[in-house]
């Protein structure tokens, strides 16, 4: 007997993940994309008194209205996005705002441009809604930048939407102002949707982040507390978008998960109005490493672009599954950048979501078989 449903059969299980679970205990693991940093405390704190003073009922459907209220001005003062709470669900992460923005929006058959090399999960989600996913190429020339050129030529006659990401999961890359708003002028005129994936907007160098939602209605913008408070275990995102696309997306999200944790939406409200510095301390943090990681590479010949945010760094090589599986003897584990679509096959992705030190060691091990 099959038990698989036919739209779960082709779905393909995280690369990633794949290599997070090969590792061994000595092993430096440079494939998972989370924070080496605890929860602040003073989160955490937040977290403690919420369960003892018994926030452990259900909320409302779209979350704990206080949250939604800090997250209304979380927008408006960080993002230039005017919404109303009403106009935010709280999700589990910013996957179940992905996949319930998908799931709420389109149709079997329609066409989901998404920027390639992306994060894994996308096309997935994409597939699983019945839906195909087209890439939309980037290349290292630009610095793996989407751009308005390379969403047109990727438009068919069956285009509902765009995913982005910016910060870019695997490359680094940010998207220019320009770029973007030309990509939300194109999504009004043809009535396109953006899925826009914002988890990365504090963890960013030198640059200065612009989202979707701030130029055009027909943005869903996608965010997390994970990277930007170390919260990863938590699972606590939310969406923001217009009312109409609002109440599709909270039928899904309705019926799939009712609603996240009380505790942890205390927590949340705590990261929004509590000190930022803790965000500003890991985003430096981040810095030191990425400098360390790039000139190391680059000094042992493997070329790679110096990212504008996150914390991968994206570099080539002409054998990628070869030179991952050397670094896992060496004790290093690395994800090949064909995991990440077409635009990756000769390329790694590399987290430095390690410790200074760590990477310090990580490379000495890679010197080895380079």
């Amino acid at each position: 007997m099959k038990y698989g449903a036919e739209r779960v059969s082709n779905i393909n299980l995280s690369q990633v993940r794949k290599m997070f679970e090969q590792a061994s205990p000595t092993a430096i693991n440079l494939a998972l994309g989370e924070p080496d940093f605890d929860t602040p405390p003073h989160i955490l704190k937040s977290l403690k008194e919420a369960i003892d003073n018994k926030y452990t009922h259900y909320s409302q459907n779209k979350g704990e209205p206080e949250l939604r209220e800090e997250l209304s001005k979380k927008l408006a003062k960080d993002n230039n996005i005017k919404v109303s709470s009403d106009d935010v669900i709280v999700t589990v992460g910013a996957s179940e705002a992905l996949y319930s923005s998908i799931q709420a929006l389109i149709n079997p058959g329609d066409d989901v441009l998404i920027q390639d090399p992306a994060f894994l999960s996308y096309a997935e989600c994409v597939k699983i809604a019945g839906a195909n996913s087209v890439p939309v190429l980037t290349n290292s020339e630009n610095k793996f930048k989407i751009t308005i050129d390379d969403v047109e030529k990727s438009l068919t006659d069956k285009t509902k939407a765009i995913i982005i990401n910016s910060p870019c999961n695997p490359t680094g890359s940010v998207i220019e102002k320009e770029d973007l708003k030309a990509i939300s002028d194109l999504a009004t005129d043809k009535d396109l949707i953006i899925f826009s994936d914002e988890v990365y907007e504090k963890i960013i160098y030198d640059k200065k982040h612009y989202s979707f939602q701030t130029y055009t209605d027909n943005a869903v913008t996608i965010n997390a507390f994970s990277k930007s408070y170390a919260m990863t275990g938590l699972r606590i995102g939310y969406c923001s978008s217009n009312p109409d696309i609002i109440a599709e997306i909270l039928k899904v999200h309705q019926y799939n998960v009712a609603c996240i944790d009380t505790a942890t939406q205390r927590a949340a409200i705590t990261a929004l109005t509590g000190p930022q510095e803790c965000v500003t301390e890991m985003t430096n943090e981040f810095r030191k490493r990425r400098d360390l990681v790039v000139e190391s590479l680059n000094n042992m010949g493997l070329k790679c672009i110096n990212p504008e945010g996150a914390f991968y760094v994206f570099f080539e090589n002409e054998n990628p599954q070869e030179f991952v599986n050397k670094a896992v003897k060496e004790d290093v584990i690395l994800v090949p950048g064909g995991a990440f679509g077409t635009a990756g096959k000769n390329y790694i992705r590399l987290s430095y979501a390690q410790s200074y030190d760590n990477l310090a060691e990580a490379m000495k091990r890679l010197e080895k078989i380079v």
